[in-house]
């Protein structure tokens, strides 16, 4: 990749791992579910917006909407409601390590599911050693009588699964204008989530929300979501999904250093531990190491 590809792929990962330090301010004053319908509804509005200016058309087809209502379900409101719910007990570093298992679910799930993406052993060696850094962490904090985090843990690891479906789902976008499928899935996570917010959050009986609160949903919604889907897209078409997946490995960097010095947030050693663990597996699900290393030696 060139200097350019690097530095978008690093604010790429600042924006994304900023969304986990932005949640954890939000959650302080509203509801998961208000915070993630918040998020979606501007960034589909923002994305909107950046369409019609570029003159691009929505698709009019009716199996596009059905098709970006899933996506939007598996890839927005189930996910983001799952990570903000968890973040009201685990800190912004601790959550991003969790989510960043999300590839090893994906191989899971295509493995599972699809005919041409089966895993082999290389992959298999991968998602092992990636639950073996998730079992470390949740294994240490149940053994240390922190348990009372283990269902908000296990919440964001639904949500890298989540995440692992959509990614096998959206193959069948592969032909799409980018910014027409995120705009659009977008929309269709707005619809679905506005229902479930009247419902259990009544926003009209939430107060008004703090200064600090407000901006960081307008930061998560127009950084971390409608600016990082610009840069994920210009990234695609510039230097391809295998360099892309390497934002993975940057994510909870980003957000452990949010973390520590914004939030005061404590990482524990075993943390650190597996997080070592889930981004050697996603070190070898990349695959370009060990080609690098035969190279190397000739093989």
């Amino acid at each position: 990749m060139l200097l350019q590809d690097w530095s978008l792929l690093i604010c790429l990962s600042l924006l994304w791992g900023g969304s986990f330090f932005f949640a954890k301010i939000a959650v302080g004053e509203l509801p998961p579910l208000t915070i993630a319908l918040l998020r979606v509804a501007l960034a589909a509005t923002a994305l909107h917006l950046v369409r019609l200016l570029l003159r691009i058309p929505a698709p009019r087809d009716p199996g596009f909407w059905r098709d970006v209502l899933i996506m939007g379900l598996l890839n927005n409101a189930i996910p983001f409601s799952l990570i903000f719910w968890g973040q009201q007990d685990i800190g912004a570093g601790l959550a991003s390590i969790l989510n960043a298992t999300t590839p090893l679910f994906t191989v899971l799930v295509a493995h599972l599911f699809t005919a041409d993406e089966r895993a082999g052993p290389a992959k298999i060696l991968g998602v092992l050693a990636g639950m073996a850094g998730v079992a470390v962490m949740i294994g240490s904090d149940v053994a240390a009588g922190l348990g009372g985090h283990l269902w908000a843990e296990l919440a964001i690891l639904a949500a890298a699964l989540s995440y692992g479906f959509a990614g096998v789902f959206g193959r069948r976008f592969r032909d799409r204008p980018p910014l027409v499928v995120a705009s659009g899935q977008l929309t269709g996570s707005t619809c679905l989530l506005l229902l479930p917010v009247l419902l259990f959050d009544q926003p009209w009986l939430l107060g008004l929300p703090s200064f600090p609160t407000t901006g960081a949903i307008i930061a998560l919604a127009l950084l971390s979501t409608a600016l990082a889907y610009v840069i994920f897209f210009r990234i695609l078409r510039r230097a391809g999904s295998t360099n892309l997946s390497l934002v993975t490995l940057l994510i909870p960097v980003s957000a452990l250093l949010l973390g520590v010095l914004f939030l005061d947030e404590l990482i524990e050693p075993h943390h650190l531990v597996g997080m070592g663990l889930i981004g050697s597996g996603l070190v070898v699900l990349d695959g370009r190491l060990w080609r690098v290393s035969r190279a190397a030696l000739g093989f």
